[in-house]
């Protein structure tokens, strides 16, 4: 599923920076405009304050649903969201208290104006986040290809000698592929019972050799609300992976897209408890999955587990909870404790209000009581995430003072793609490290 980066294409510019999104802000400030204006004066003193009062009420309802109400939001919403979701629903008011004044064709002028506004909202809205950085990432769903998993096994294979990595006696053979393969695949909850969407399954070109290598394994998550698909659209997984891979002979992790949600908006909080046995199915079945169907390399040290948001704060848990399967992890822009949006919700909803319950397996108090020194750890955050970067800091400074092999950094952006797509990246060299796969 990689995509082209030929410039001339249309559905390879860039949405999030450049011309076209100047260009939509542009338009829609223009369509605002003249939705705006009117020479009546019961439009000026009656219509339009109308207008902008419903749209920023209608805002602010959808702030307080979202973040006291639903609280599907860990994070909550962002107060730049919610002012370009009144922006958008300002046009539409401002078009339908038009209506009943024109006539046909101005009508219809109106309801393209109000389409234009509301199409600069969501274009700003994604500049937010940066989760469709261009056309290409936005169709992915109808226009993406994914390959049949190789699920074969070959009987001649390479492994890293002890203390020494993969790289130093893998060489690649000829016809080797260039690019690796994204696969889905139903990873089934056999001992937990968690019903989870397709994983992703990204194989190197590597692992296409006979003999093969034995290599190691990422599994990764995405975050709320999301899908395993956001690491492949929005994170552009197989470009990453590849370009890895063709800077080391064809050789990369392999890498499990897992589903720790169980839907878009669901929050299994990655623990055993009254909603779900997630950790359980993060630490049991998608690696017993893992080993049935593909031909990898087995112990703690050549599994590691990542993530972003809620999918870092899950990495984070599986690393102090399951250190026995993941021997190092990946925390990208993850919180300091695993939530449902408030601290008594989460115990009172997972685990009956019990805190010991909760305190068991919550990463701090775990790292508190535990020490952990044969766990690597990376912590990654946007610079400028002023809500997550100090929740980073406080969760690095515990995994240090765990004993951990621990390192922690930053990347241009705040909690958003360019963040998550970064940290992955730069990470990349780190993990191979990690695994065994290079020196």
């Amino acid at each position: 599923m990689s995509r082209p980066t030929a410039a001339w294409n249309p559905i390879d510019w860039s949405l999030t920076h450049g011309v076209i999104p100047y260009a939509i802000l542009a338009i829609g400030c223009a369509a605002l405009l003249a939705l705006a204006v009117s020479g009546t004066r019961h439009w000026w003193s009656r219509r339009l304050p109308c207008a902008v009062v419903i749209a920023a009420a209608l805002a602010t309802l959808i702030q307080i649903a979202v973040d006291d109400w639903w609280q599907v939001l860990p994070d909550g919403l962002p107060y730049e969201v919610t002012g370009w979701l009144g922006v958008g629903i300002l046009g539409l008011c401002l078009a339908a208290f038009r209506m009943p004044t024109l006539r046909w064709r101005g009508r219809a002028g109106a309801v393209v104006a109000a389409a234009l506004v509301v199409l600069m909202s969501a274009s700003q809205i994604n500049r937010e986040f940066d989760q469709y950085p261009t056309l290409r990432v936005l169709l992915a769903p109808w226009i993406g290809k994914t390959e049949k998993l190789t699920t074969g096994r070959v009987s001649s294979v390479v492994t890293a000698p002890p203390g020494r990595p993969l790289s130093e006696v893998w060489h690649r053979p000829a016809n080797l592929p260039a690019k690796g393969t994204i696969s889905t695949a139903p990873v089934p909850g056999v001992k937990s019972g968690f019903n989870a969407r397709d994983a992703y399954v990204y194989l190197p070109p590597a692992y296409q050799a006979d003999p093969r290598p034995l290599l190691p394994v990422l599994v990764l998550m995405a975050g709320q609300p999301g899908s395993p698909a956001d690491w492949v659209n929005s994170g552009g997984l197989q470009d990453q992976m590849d370009a890895f891979a063709a800077k080391h002979d064809g050789l990369a992790p392999i890498v499990v897209v897992a589903d720790q949600t169980g839907s878009t908006w669901g929050n299994s909080l990655c623990m055993d408890s009254r909603i779900a046995k997630a950790q359980t199915y993060l630490a049991q079945d998608v690696p017993d999955w893992v080993h049935t169907h593909l031909q990898t390399a087995t112990g703690r040290t050549s599994w590691a587990i990542g993530g972003l948001s809620l999918g870092g704060t899950c990495s984070l848990q599986l690393g102090v909870n399951a250190p026995q399967v993941y021997g190092s992890f990946l925390d990208i822009s993850g919180q300091e404790e695993p939530t449902l949006g408030s601290h008594d919700k989460t115990v009172q909803e997972a685990f009956g209000g019990d805190e010991a319950a909760f305190d068991a397996v919550d990463p701090l108090h775990v790292m508190a009581r535990q020490r952990f020194p044969d766990t690597a750890a990376s912590f990654v955050v946007g610079a400028s995430d002023g809500e997550y970067g100090p929740q980073q800091a406080k969760v690095y400074a515990a995994a240090v003072k765990a004993g951990m092999k621990a390192k922690a950094g930053t990347v241009p952006g705040g909690h958003d793609w360019n963040t998550f797509r970064a940290g992955l990246g730069d990470n990349i060299p780190w993990l191979a490290q990690q695994t065994g796969l290079t020196g």
